[in-house]
């Protein structure tokens, strides 16, 4: 089977990310993207193919099957695209579980098996399973696979991923699992080709966006993870909380009788950022911002940060190198920099002029460890994942 085109799927809560790949002798190479907003009434569409760009306000309705939603996209995308050559689909999953541990063909078994996990990711498991029914109604032709956010995790030991609870909730699924996957199977990747006496020690990724995780990899395996059972776990981010004393939740559902789904939208959309600026969930508006609050909000951010990625060098035994990627952790200096300032007892020294160019070293040459920002690609991946596959098949 010849593989023209493939499209990838980057499901978020609020949001799906669109990749058009066109298959070559060296893999697959992109040839446009796109995004749903799923925020705004009406949907909106945006098309990137290089430097143009074409929004687009969708009258279909975001229902429970999506169909209406995609069959409008793809009609869109036909008006530019010959969509006649799109032979594959390519699906980020954030949660497999135990049961995937790595990309699979997409069957009737493989979607019940993803469908089941739902309930340990009840705000991104849906969108997936949702996409992929869809396009198995509306084009029943395609080979479609799912690339999973936790697989790249199944390396961490079982010290890692237990918790301090019974044994048998742990053997019912309450374990650490970690996120942020693909994005860090391509970090590991670009660290590889670009430096690679650095991929092969110590290193920890900070991916930081609106979600944001921090991995260690050793010899680009991934070891530990600051995200745990959930992707509330670990580091404060644009609207979630991070890391959080349990008996805040019993505080919050006993003596304060606040509803589960109270506390849900407490811990998923009110805090981060946002919750302790009280201004915004967007850290550019905090850094332009003078008030105390948005100071004191990327003030507990950065220590945060800082604190995990001290705990994961624990982890590793050692520290040769930091990776800074995603929106936040690629163009925001200062936010770098606040990072790496409470970090400069193990010896890492920035060199002031590169991390303000968002250059790709921006430690000191005399630094005893590697900063570098690299910019992440969860697309590229899915879409890697999809053609090997595809290619086993063949």
């Amino acid at each position: 089977m010849s593989v023209d085109l493939l499209l990838t799927f980057n499901a978020g809560s609020s949001t799906v990310k669109l990749g058009l790949f066109e298959r070559g002798a060296a893999g697959a190479r992109r040839v446009a993207k796109g995004e749903i907003d799923f925020r705004k009434a009406p949907l909106s569409l945006r098309v990137t193919e290089g430097p143009v760009s074409l929004d687009v306000d969708l009258t279909a309705k975001p229902t429970d099957d999506l169909r209406e939603v995609l069959e409008e996209t793809f009609g869109w995308l036909a008006k530019h695209f010959d969509m006649s050559r799109v032979t594959a689909v390519g699906h980020r999953v954030v949660h497999g579980g135990d049961s995937f541990a790595g990309p699979v063909r997409i069957e009737d078994a493989t979607i019940a098996a993803i469908d089941a996990l739902t309930i340990l990711a009840p705000l991104h498991q849906p969108q997936s399973v949702r996409l992929i029914r869809a396009i198995r109604h509306l084009r029943p032709g395609l080979a479609q696979s799912a690339s999973f956010d936790t697989a790249f995790h199944r390396t961490n030991r079982d010290v890692v991923r237990r918790f301090a609870i019974p044994r048998a909730l742990h053997d019912q699924g309450i374990k650490r699992y970690g996120f942020h996957g693909l994005s860090y199977k391509y970090i590991a990747g670009e660290l590889a080709r670009r430096v690679p006496e650095i991929a092969a020690g110590k290193v920890v990724v900070a991916h930081l966006g609106s979600g944001a995780s921090i991995c260690a990899l050793e010899g680009g395996v991934s070891r530990d993870s600051s995200m745990g059972f959930s992707t509330l776990d670990g580091i404060p981010m644009a609207t979630r909380c991070g890391a959080l004393d349990p008996g805040v939740l019993l505080h919050l559902l006993g003596p304060m009788a606040r509803s589960r789904h109270e506390v849900e939208q407490i811990l998923y959309h009110q805090s981060g950022l946002l919750g302790a600026s009280g201004v915004s969930a967007d850290i550019r508006e905090l850094l332009a911002s003078d008030t105390a609050e948005a100071q004191e909000a990327i003030d507990l951010f950065t220590f945060r940060i800082a604190g995990e990625i001290a705990r994961l060098a624990a982890t590793l035994g050692g520290l040769n190198a930091i990776v800074f990627t995603a929106g936040i952790g690629e163009h925001q200096p200062p936010i770098r920099d606040a990072i790496c300032e409470r970090l400069a007892w193990l010896g890492l020294e920035l060199d002031t002029a590169a991390n303000a160019a968002n250059a790709e070293r921006i430690s000191a040459p005399s630094s005893r460890i590697a900063a570098f920002v690299i910019s992440t690609d969860e697309e590229q991946v899915i879409a890697d994942e999809a053609l090997a596959l595809l290619s086993e098949k063949e």
